[in-house]
């Protein structure tokens, strides 16, 4: 039964992602923008404009363009061949800039997310099984704190207050101190190509300087995971199997374990979600702390029209954004087996 579920997910998926490929590329080519202008000039010949548009691909009908882009031509691999084009300012595959930048991201987000869930989850839990008391009303205070301002603005606070005035962080410099050559590329995350290079000062040194981004936004992103997890491990202990347990005289340990695992599905879709966001929305972390990442490539993309890398980084976001409501789906069909019907 689940995989029979998992396959209708997958093939809707498919489905989603067929037609943004469409969108975006057609999208993208309405817009009010003249890439062409922005290679050659404004005041280039219409000689040197002609051949400029043409090496772009942009004097083809807009669907012999779609066609390039899905099958290629005689120079390049297209889409259904697993290649994204080549990126009209640096030349380069879009794939392989894309397997530069996205780990990063990808680190970034990840650490973070360990950190909220990992802190989220008991908080949310202990303010539900003794509400109305200290840890109820913190949760409640913690979460409308943290969620009132974006994440940027507490980056900067951060910033101030751990850098500038403690002087117990470091400052916004990257991933790794300017003096210090990063280990081998292999999976483009710091800490785990550290790791893999059996460097432990350079996977120490990359937690250190990741600690102010990860604090932001395990800080921002902890708030609504308190919330949720709190409101929905309530609702369940008021439920009728739970007074069941408490009249069976079930300790209060196994009956908020109990309630946790009925209230996960909603906390985990909202998981889900915030993460599949942030992998587009860390752009102003990034920004703020000087990290290279797909959120500043796509931004350079936009800013110099650089068609099939905006494509790219929009396609790459949307397939594993999709990936992740599968595996929130798959999960939840797991927690609870009446989703799968």
């Amino acid at each position: 039964m689940i995989w029979r579920f998992t396959l209708r997910r997958l093939a809707v998926g498919l489905v989603q992602l067929s037609v943004l490929i469409v969108a975006v590329f057609f999208l993208i080519r309405l817009l009010p923008a003249d890439p062409v202008s922005r290679f050659v000039g404004l005041n280039a010949s219409p000689e040197a404009y002609a051949l400029a548009e043409q090496s772009l691909g942009l004097d083809l009908p807009a669907l012999e363009q779609f066609e390039v882009f899905l099958f290629g031509d005689d120079e390049e691999v297209g889409l259904v061949g697993g290649e994204l084009g080549t990126s009209w300012v640096t030349g380069s595959s879009v794939n392989q800039e894309i397997r530069q930048y996205l780990p990063v991201t990808l680190e970034l987000i990840t650490l973070s997310f360990l950190i909220a869930v990992g802190l989220g989850v008991p908080i949310g839990v202990l303010g539900a099984v003794n509400p109305g008391g200290a840890a109820d009303k913190g949760t409640l205070i913690y979460g409308l704190f943290a969620g009132s301002q974006p994440e940027f603005s507490w980056g900067i606070i951060f910033i101030f207050v751990f850098f500038v005035v403690l002087g117990i962080a470091p400052g916004p410099l990257g991933r790794l101190s300017p003096l210090t050559d990063p280990p081998d590329f292999v999976t483009g995350a710091i800490t785990i190509d550290a790791l893999l290079a059996g460097r432990v000062d350079i996977f120490l040194e990359a937690l250190w300087y990741l600690s102010l981004p990860i604090l932001t936004l395990s800080f921002v992103l902890s708030g609504p995971i308190i919330k949720m997890v709190r409101e929905n491990v309530a609702q369940t202990m008021n439920a009728d199997f739970m007074f069941y347990g408490q009249a069976a005289g079930l300790p209060r340990g196994i009956l908020a374990r109990d309630a946790l695992r009925a209230a996960f599905a909603p906390a985990l879709t909202l998981i889900g979600i915030l993460f599949g966001f942030m992998i587009g929305g860390a752009v102003l972390i990034e920004s703020i702390f000087s990290i290279s990442g797909l959120g500043q490539y796509a931004i350079r993309s936009i800013l110099a029209f650089d068609y099939p890398a905006i494509q790219g980084v929009v396609l790459t976001i949307s397939a594993l954004t999709l990936l992740i409501y599968l595996a929130i789906d798959v999960c939840q069909a797991l927690l609870d087996p009446r989703v799968s019907v």
